[in-house]
């Protein structure tokens, strides 16, 4: 009884059993699907592949470390580019803004775009950007916190205030920057957390941070499906065993603690540890014991999204890997969002990847295109979505990418979403309201069933590759250190 099981074959369960078998640990990793993967998935419509999650990378140090933890070297399984522009972004004027990789060349971008003073404007919030992130990584998002000793951080909580991290982001980003095209571009990044600018707290400006001057990377070859494959092949060579297509049914416990988890044939695998990572309500109905607790019964889902892949018999050479084209109506699209509606004019992400020889046939393309949608919560997606698909359509002709309607393609929408096992039908989890971040995020309930790990954008730190990638880190960290 001294192994560990990992319930969940996404970038948070592999990111904590690639560390536990490299420390010696015997590990399995249990995934229901039939590859490794999770939210990090592909698509494929006919001979055309999608990445079916993220879509980029951002801090592949975070990455490099759970292969360093194994001796290996990141750029030996998955070498990676960094995107330059990071991404483009199209104003509702037709003005654009490219997030470049070097500051002189950003800060020139701004320069043109908005004139000299909002540069020097534009330079200063950049500077703002990095302190908030020194501080905050260290204190909040690669910090355990299950552990008591992580309340105790008065320092860092008083330096956020004093840098504006607890006022709203839209208008941490106002107090800094006047033109609204860098302030639209320098908080709409808080839909990854599933807020609106208007909601988010000033300390997500640091996604901005990762975004702009942290850098955007993607793998040469693969997709971001590479990722999790490299890392499921790095977990068989450390030794440990993988089962897929086998589905978890119940985290097996005892007065004393985890025992060992029930598969849904009835095999019965023990283990001292398990890490759950997996979606978080699907968790609910593998640990009865916890099954009273109401951060579980009462979640706050983010807002999900309409994503559409398609076939192009084409290439976009002047395409960048993400384009990001902005709605006219700006507020109105999150309350849209918080009161169950599609926005009114949404803003699109469209992420056209540079061909590598296996997503397309020669001379095609792939193009993937994003739009916030409401969850499942309060909408009757039957009703809905024919009228957004072909609205959508229309919108990226109109925006100069063709008529799609008789191209390859697949439309995920939350229905889809919820059929791929994610709660509330949304890929982005819990939304990150106060009440849902860092403490109060629902990992700490782990600590009442000795054994029993949480890891994944459902734990702290949240959503997002880097802070799954981390939850998988300290799951194995308190693993291992309870083993010392």
């Amino acid at each position: 009884m001294s192994g560990v099981v990992v319930i969940g074959g996404g970038l948070g369960g592999l990111a904590a059993a690639v560390r536990l078998a490299a420390a010696g640990r015997e590990v399995t990793l249990v995934e229901a699907t039939a590859e490794p993967g999770g939210c990090c998935g592909v698509a494929r419509v006919g001979p055309y592949r999608f990445d079916a999650g993220p879509s980029v990378l951002t801090m592949p140090d975070v990455l490099a470390d759970v292969f360093g933890a194994a001796g290996e070297e990141l750029r030996d399984w998955v070498p990676l580019r960094r995107l330059d522009p990071a991404y483009r972004m199209v104003f509702e004027d037709g003005s654009r803004l490219d997030v470049r990789a070097a500051p002189e060349a950003m800060t020139e971008q701004v320069r043109t775009l908005c004139g000299p003073a909002e540069a020097a404007r534009y330079a200063r919030y950049r500077r703002l950007l990095g302190e908030l992130f020194r501080v905050e990584w260290p204190a909040f998002i690669d910090a355990d916190m299950t552990r008591l000793r992580a309340l105790a951080r008065p320092a860092a909580l008083l330096r956020l205030a004093a840098l504006g991290g607890f006022r709203r982001l839209d208008r941490l980003a106002a107090r800094h920057l006047t033109d609204p095209r860098l302030i639209m571009a320098h908080t709409f990044q808080s839909l990854y957390v599933g807020l609106s600018p208007q909601r988010a707290l000033g300390i997500y400006a640091v996604i901005a941070h990762m975004d702009t001057i942290g850098g955007v990377y993607f793998p040469e070859r693969g997709g971001m499906h590479a990722i999790p494959l490299a890392l499921a092949s790095l977990l068989e060579k450390l030794g440990a065993t993988t089962r897929y297509g086998v589905r978890a049914q119940e985290v097996l416990t005892d007065g004393d603690g985890v025992t060992g988890v029930l598969l849904e044939d009835g095999e019965r695998l023990p283990a001292r540890h398990v890490v759950v990572a997996c979606d978080r309500l699907a968790a609910r109905r593998m640990l009865p014991a916890l099954a009273a607790d109401w951060r579980l019964r009462r979640p706050r889902h983010s807002p999900s999204c309409l994503v559409l892949h398609a076939g192009l018999a084409r290439v976009l050479p002047d395409q960048a890997h993400h384009t990001l084209h902005f709605g006219r109506a700006w507020r109105q699209t999150f309350t849209a969002l918080e009161e169950g509606r599609p926005q009114p004019d949404p803003s699109l992400l469209v992420t056209c990847p540079r061909p590598d020889g296996e997503a397309a046939p020669p001379g095609h393309a792939t193009l993937s295109v994003l739009e916030p949608a409401p969850n499942l919560r309060r909408t009757d997606w039957r009703r809905l979505r024919p009228r957004l698909e072909g609205r959508l359509l229309e919108r990226l002709a109109q925006l100069g990418y063709g008529d799609l309607a008789d191209a390859p393609r697949l439309v995920l929408d939350p229905p889809a979403w919820a059929a791929r096992g994610h709660s509330a039908g949304t890929p982005f989890a819990l939304d990150h309201r106060v009440t849902q971040t860092a403490w109060l995020r629902p990992s700490a309930v782990a600590r009442r069933v000795p054994g029993l790990h949480f890891a994944g954008m459902y734990t702290a730190p949240g959503v997002g590759v880097p802070p799954v990638l981390i939850s998988g880190r300290l799951a194995a960290a308190r693993i291992l250190e309870e083993h010392r």
